[in-house]
């Protein structure tokens, strides 16, 4: 199965998490999503993506976990991967977010469907506790980084995967704007199956200087 975690102020209707549910619809493969709507609170989104999985497996889910993270949603998906063995791609992954967010104290608005979000110095401290100092295992990571991302530093993510699969795409933006291109690949990646490099990119296996 494939859980994927939206990233801060996002939500299941953000554009990569939309195009894969639909690449995964004409494939007949649905029952193998899970999208979730993410609290604000860092443990309770951890909890939640735990326990979509555990009711996935129990509807019948294929066993193999891979979960796929875009910005905050990567850095979820590193402690999850950490934690559970489980195999992570990561799309523009944040890597210090307690310092990201540190200026987002407060009330934010959702980027989908209206609503906010309120930040609390608690949830900067939670994310501090599911840090990962670094990577175990390299090879259960595919990195998906673009060096045009207005938001964070795409090299705070390859120096923070070193030996990870590593796709770089030079320019695009935060998000992914041409994220099809690169689905196939992703989805390879889930399944377990050597992916095949994407001509307008890099594959750099260790971080650049």
């Amino acid at each position: 199965m494939i859980l994927y975690l939206h990233g801060f102020r996002s939500s299941p209707d953000s554009f990569k998490a939309r195009v894969m549910a639909a690449r995964l619809a004409e494939l007949g493969r649905s029952a193998e999503w899970r999208c979730p709507m993410l609290p604000v609170s860092p443990f309770d989104a951890i909890a939640l993506a735990e326990r979509c999985v555990e009711e996935a497996l129990d509807a019948g889910a294929p066993s193999r976990v891979t979960v796929v993270g875009s910005s905050l949603g990567g850095y979820f998906a590193t402690h999850l991967a950490e934690k559970h063995g489980w195999p992570a791609v990561l799309l523009n992954p944040a890597v210090v977010p307690q310092r990201d967010l540190s200026q987002y104290l407060g009330e934010q608005p959702l980027w989908h469907g209206g609503g906010s979000i309120v930040v609390e110095p608690r949830h900067l401290d939670e994310l501090r506790a599911l840090g990962v100092a670094s990577v175990t295992r390299p090879e259960r990571y595919y990195l998906i980084a673009a060096t045009g991302d207005e938001v964070l530093d795409y090299r705070e993510m390859l120096a923070h995967y070193p030996g990870a699969r590593t796709t770089l795409i030079e320019g695009s933006d935060h998000a992914i704007s041409e994220f099809p291109q690169y689905l196939d690949d992703v989805l390879a990646f889930c399944d377990g199956v050597a992916a095949s490099p994407t001509p307008p990119a890099t594959d750099a296996p260790r971080a650049a200087a």
